[in-house]
């Protein structure tokens, strides 16, 4: 690696560590799992079984089992009947007896329609399980390890399902709410599947937990079908480290964090490029609404996510690399395709600040539609990438977003727990984002998102379609007809710099602290109040002072630098106005730069007789910002390590300074110092010509 080469990646990393904290407030309370790896991959998608249940779970009141069916088809009926009669012969009573009942692999349990509390699972742990020794996470549970999951099943679990292969859970009702397995916000998980491969769950409900409803960890097979879960702190769905399976036609809402959480899915494409052989997790037909975000995705990689609809919530779906401890990372390999992900505009941080989700879960009113959000994120959004490689975005419908139909922004690695050099700016890149239809619903109907795309400019091979309406850049590098064709590829190692300030101040959430963020606008912040308008203004006051001082003690005599004093001026003001558009990109901040641009070229051009070295520093200055304002608004530079935006502030810093003291330093030869020789007629009477100023000025 060459010096120049070291010394940039030096640099990036350094500005990278700016943002340490985007992702250190949201990592104290994301997925902690004991340490897990993939499974070996030979396992395949289990495939339904339609014999005769060899299990049955029912209750034992009669009348409210009659009054549950009394609507089903007459044949559905008549089989429920039926096997009422049987399980009351020989069936349980509760979930978790008919899973300790299993003894061989390819049993199948049927749940008739009732309501599963599963009372001899509820209390707390006493014993021995009430003093297991594990270290706890951020949230304050335990985490165990698989020998003490087995040990006590239910410190944690209202349902465990450990190490059973080959098993298929079904509801035997007419839809998913005939059977509802409710944990009562007494347990983390409401039906916990572990090591068990092969595991098949269909048609029932299960709701009310202090994490996630349904939870699949280190399997190799699996299939969720038809199944809701809702009314969770966090997850509805959480499948983790988990290979070959499958999301059908499910649902999911009311949810801390996401609905759907493929989390680590098995990195089985790592290395690749856009065309793989499988993917390890499918996700299709499946609706989820009204949760923070719809889909997550830390270390969602290869999963092929289409012809779903992810829809009110605060977000639609998001991928990331901004949590240590979960294996696959960075984040790479989902395909999404065909899916509705539309009006995720829901607002559930008023929650978190008047105290609402500092009530005990049972409290809070997550059955009335209330949501906790779990981490920070920017509401109004479509799809959120940060920190992801190799994702495909195309062919799907996105509408009605108050922020954005697309969110890119890069994670260093060392939030993740890595601190080699080489790694840190290893997201995002290509990402591909084509062909999909942006501000339309599917009958044409115009739905328009304030803008389309949202992008921190880090990465390399991340493209657009040509389409793409109002973005943030202005400009983007576009896809080509066939994967990897990209027009005015960039390969940026750190993102804007105001960007870059806006995500570090938008990390500092906390819900348990009741913390949110003041100068971001996720949380509501609006004009002067904004980050990004703070810092505008404050820049545009010391620029618009040190300018005007430095025209009228050296320039006020030149009418060109005039002229540019008051087109940068209104640069300025310009700058500061778009400041407070964000949520509509315009060209206002080009325009600014554009402007501010032509005055640093003038003012440094009519300082250079006099002051040659500060003169040339200055043309240079309004030449990186004539060319950060082509960078923004016409074509992305390619290729480049930094945006010049970078380049320009650290030398408007320097020129500040310089400016000040150029300003208050009386030099010769200068038009401030025109008429104002103590003694005009001196070198006349010392029969000499004046003297020159001397080379570069007094600087």
């Amino acid at each position: 690696m060459s010096w120049t080469r070291r010394f940039v990646l030096a640099l990036s990393v350094v500005l990278a560590a700016l943002a340490a904290a985007l992702f250190t407030a949201p990592a104290a309370q994301a997925h902690e799992e004991r340490p897990v790896t993939f499974p070996d991959g030979t396992g395949s998608v289990p495939v339904l079984r339609t014999g005769e249940p060899d299990l049955l779970v029912c209750k034992s009141d009669r009348g409210d089992f009659a009054r549950r069916i009394a609507g089903f088809p007459a044949d559905l009926k008549a089989r429920n009947l039926a096997l009422y009669e049987r399980c009351q012969r020989q069936g349980y009573r509760h979930l978790q007896q008919a899973v300790d009942a299993v003894n061989k692999p390819g049993t199948t349990i049927a749940i008739l329609p009732g309501l599963y509390e599963e009372e001899p699972s509820l209390p707390a742990p006493t014993g021995a399980c009430a003093a297991l020794k594990a270290p706890d996470s951020a949230l304050g549970y335990q985490i165990l390890s698989y020998a003490q999951q087995l040990q006590c099943p239910h410190n944690q679990n209202l349902v465990a399902i450990l190490g059973k292969k080959n098993l298929q859970i079904e509801g035997t009702g007419a839809s998913r709410l005939d059977v509802v397995i409710d944990a009562k916000y007494a347990k983390l998980n409401a039906i916990r599947a572990d090591k068990s491969d092969g595991i098949y769950f269909r048609n029932f409900t299960a709701q009310r937990t202090t994490f996630n409803s349904l939870y699949v960890l280190a399997g190799d097979g699996f299939v969720i079908d038809d199944v809701l879960t809702r009314w969770n702190d966090e997850y509805g769905f959480l499948t983790f480290a988990s290979d070959h399976g499958l999301y059908k036609n499910c649902e999911s809402y009311g949810n801390g964090d996401s609905g759907i959480y493929p989390g680590s899915a098995s990195d089985i494409n790592d290395g690749r490029g856009y065309a793989v052989p499988r993917h390890s997790i499918e996700i299709t037909g499946c609706r989820s609404h009204h949760n923070m975000v719809g889909y997550s995705g830390t270390a969602g990689d290869s999963v092929h996510v289409h012809d779903n609809e992810f829809d009110h919530n605060m977000g639609g779906a998001s991928m990331d690399s901004a949590f240590p401890g979960h294996p696959g990372l960075p984040q790479n390999h989902a395909r999404f395709e065909r899916n509705l992900i539309h009006d995720n505009n829901q607002n559930y941080y008023p929650n978190v600040a008047d105290g609402t989700c500092a009530k005990p879960p049972v409290e809070r009113g997550y059955e009335q539609g209330v949501v906790c959000p779990q981490i920070s994120m920017p509401p109004g959004t479509g799809i959120i990438t940060a920190g992801g490689n190799w994702n495909l975005y195309e062919n799907n419908w996105i509408y009605g977003h108050q922020r954005s139909a697309f969110f890119l922004s890069a994670v260093p690695a060392f939030i993740r727990g890595e601190s080699e050099w080489g790694k840190q700016t290893d997201t995002s890149h290509h990402n591909r984002y084509a062909g999909n239809h942006l501000g339309v619903d599917r009958d044409g109907t115009s739905r328009p998102n304030r803008s389309d795309v949202w992008w921190d400019g880090q990465g390399g091979g991340n493209c657009w379609q040509p389409d793409a309406g109002a973005a943030t850049p202005y400009a983007l590098p576009a896809c080509g007809p066939r994967w990897g064709d990209v027009s005015g590829n960039t390969r940026r190692l750190v993102g804007e710099p105001v960007k870059l300030a806006q995500l570090l101040v938008c990390a500092d959430y906390n819900v348990q602290a009741r913390r949110l963020p003041a100068g971001c606008d996720w949380y509501g912040a609006r004009g002067i109040q904004r980050v990004e308008t703070q810092l505008a203004l404050g820049t545009a006051a010391v620029l618009a002072l040190v300018g005007t001082l430095l025209w009228w003690r050296r320039l006020r005599d030149n009418r060109p630098a005039g002229v540019a004093t008051v087109l940068g001026l209104l640069g300025l003001a310009l700058d500061v106005a778009g400041s407070t558009l964000a949520l509509t990109p315009t060209l206002l901040p080009a325009l600014a730069l554009l402007l501010t641009g032509l005055w640093w070229t003038v003012l440094g051009l009519a300082l250079r007789p006099h002051r040659r070295f500060f003169a040339w520093t200055t043309v240079v200055l309004g030449a990186l910002t004539l060319l950060d304002a082509f960078d923004k608004a016409v074509l992305m530079i390619p290729w480049i390590p930094l945006s010049p935006a970078w380049a320009r502030a650290l030398l408007a810093v320097v020129w500040v300074l310089w400016a000040v003291i150029v300003a208050g330093t009386r030099g010769p030869g200068t038009e401030a110092d025109a008429g104002h020789d103590p003694d005009p007629d001196h070198g006349a009477r010392a029969g000499s010509a004046p003297a020159a100023a001397p080379a570069g000025g007094a600087e």
